[in-house]
C-alpha cells in the first residue's frame, strides 16, 4: 500500500468514536481458540462484552480520510491505496481505504478480488506490514507460495528478544536462557498462547533485570495459535527462490507506486471522500496498464490486426465492468518505425 495526502486540513481536527471493523478472519479465530482451551482443560470464552469502538481523528473539510502517522514529521490525513500487481508490473486489483485502516486488515479482502476477479495467485510477495499469522494461515489454505521479508524485533533496546526463547513443540513449552521452562497457562481472545515463568526461580536469575519488567518477577511470552503458518514463511525466507522473487518488489510494486505519484501526480489528491478517491486512483491504474500494453504492442514485430482489437475488463469500485476497445489506429507503425497515437473508443457497459 501507499499512501495520498487528502484534500483536508490538518488542523483543528474533531474526535470522533468509530465502531471498529470486524476482521474478516474473526469466527474462524474465535472457532480455533475455543477449541484450543477446551483441548488444554480451559472453558470456552464467553461473546465478548467490550464495546466494539474506539476514538479517531476526523477532518472536518473531508471526514471519510483517515488520520496517517508514519512518523514524528508525517502526520496528516490520507488515503492508501491498497495495490496488487502481477510480476511484469500490470496493476490487477486496488482497495482504497482511509490512511489510519492498517495494511494487514485489507489484505484478505484484496486477495479475494483477485481471486475472483482474476485467478488465484501461486506465489505472494508482500512487505513487512504484512507480516502476521492471519495472512500465513490465509496463504497455507490458498496453496499460494508465502514471500515474505525479515521483520525487525518489537522487543525494547537492551532486554532479551522473543527469539532466545526456544519453543519445544513436543511439550509444549518454552525455554528461557537460563534453561528454564516457561509452561503454558491460557489462550487469550486475541488467538495467542500464554506462557509464564515460574517466579520463584525468575527472582534469583542473575538476567531478571534484562527479561521483565514484572512485579512478581514472572516472564510472559505469547505464541499465536497460527505461528506454525508464520514459522513456515520464516523458513521459506532463507531459499533462493525467496530471495530471486523478493528482490523484483522493487522493479514491480514500488515501480507502480513510483509512476503513480511521479508521473500522474498523486502525491495528494484534490478530490474529497472515498468512492471519488477510488474511481479516480482505478482510472489511473487502468491508464497505466494501457501504456504498458501499447509499448508491449509497439514493440512486437507484428502489431495487432484491426480485425482482431484488443480489449481489457476493468471493474471500477462499484463492481461496474469497463470495457475498453481500441481502434484500428492502435499500434500501427509509420514508415520510420515510431507509433502512432493509439485512439480508442470506451464502453460503459
Amino acid at each position: 500500500a501507499t499512501s495520498m495526502k487528502a484534500n483536508a486540513k490538518n488542523r483543528m481536527p474533531r474526535k470522533k468514536v468509530v465502531r471498529t471493523e470486524t476482521r474478516a478472519y474473526q469466527n474462524q479465530l474465535e472457532e480455533e481458540i475455543n477449541g484450543e482451551r477446551v483441548k488444554n482443560g480451559k472453558k470456552p470464552l464467553p461473546p465478548s462484552k467490550k464495546d466494539p469502538t474506539r476514538e479517531v481523528k476526523e477532518s472536518t473539510t473531508d471526514p471519510e480520510s483517515g488520520y496517517y502517522v508514519k512518523s514524528e514529521r508525517e502526520k496528516m490525513f490520507a488515503y492508501s491505496f491498497h495495490t496488487a500487481c502481477d510480476a511484469n508490473g500490470f496493476v490487477l486489483g486496488t482497495i482504497v481505504k482511509p490512511g489510519n485502516v492498517h495494511d494487514s486488515q485489507v489484505f484478505h479482502e484484496l486477495f479475494d478480488q483477485l481471486k475472483d476477479k482474476v485467478c488465484r495467485p501461486k506465489v505472494a510477495a508482500v512487505d513487512a506490514g504484512y507480516k502476521t499469522p492471519a495472512i500465513a494461515k490465509k496463504l497455507q489454505e490458498e496453496g499460494v507460495h508465502p514471500v515474505m521479508p525479515y521483520k525487525r524485533p518489537m522487543t525494547p533496546k537492551g532486554y532479551i528478544r522473543k527469539n532466545e526463547f526456544v519453543y519445544d513443540e513436543y511439550y509444549d513449552c518454552f525455554l528461557c536462557p537460563q534453561n528454564q521452562v516457561l509452561s503454558y497457562r491460557t489462550t487469550n481472545r486475541e488467538g495467542y498462547r500464554e506462557y509464564v515463568s515460574d517466579p520463584r526461580i525468575c527472582e534469583t536469575c542473575p538476567l531478571l533485570a534484562q527479561c521483565t519488567k514484572s512485579q512478581n518477577h514472572q516472564k510472559l511470552v505469547l505464541r499465536h495459535i497460527w505461528q506454525d503458518a508464520l514459522d513456515e514463511a520464516e523458513h521459506l525466507r532463507h531459499t533462493e527462490r525467496n530471495r530471486d522473487i523478493y528482490a523484483k518488489r522493487k522493479e514491480t510494486i514500488e515501480r507502480v507506486f513510483a509512476d503513480l505519484k511521479q508521473k500522474h501526480g498523486l502525491r495528494w489528491t484534490n478530490l474529497k471522500g472515498l468512492e471519488k478517491n477510488a474511481m479516480q486512483a482505478m482510472l489511473v491504474f487502468a491508464a497505466m496498464n494501457l501504456k504498458k500494453l501499447a509499448t508491449w504492442s509497439w514493440r512486437r514485430n507484428t502489431p495487432p490486426t484491426p480485425k482482431s482489437p484488443i480489449s481489457i475488463h476493468l471493474f471500477i469500485i462499484n463492481k461496474t465492468p469497463l470495457r475498453i476497445i481500441f481502434s484500428k489506429a492502435f499500434c500501427l507503425r509509420s514508415e520510420t518505425k515510431k507509433p502512432r497515437r493509439a485512439s480508442f473508443f470506451v464502453i460503459l457497459a
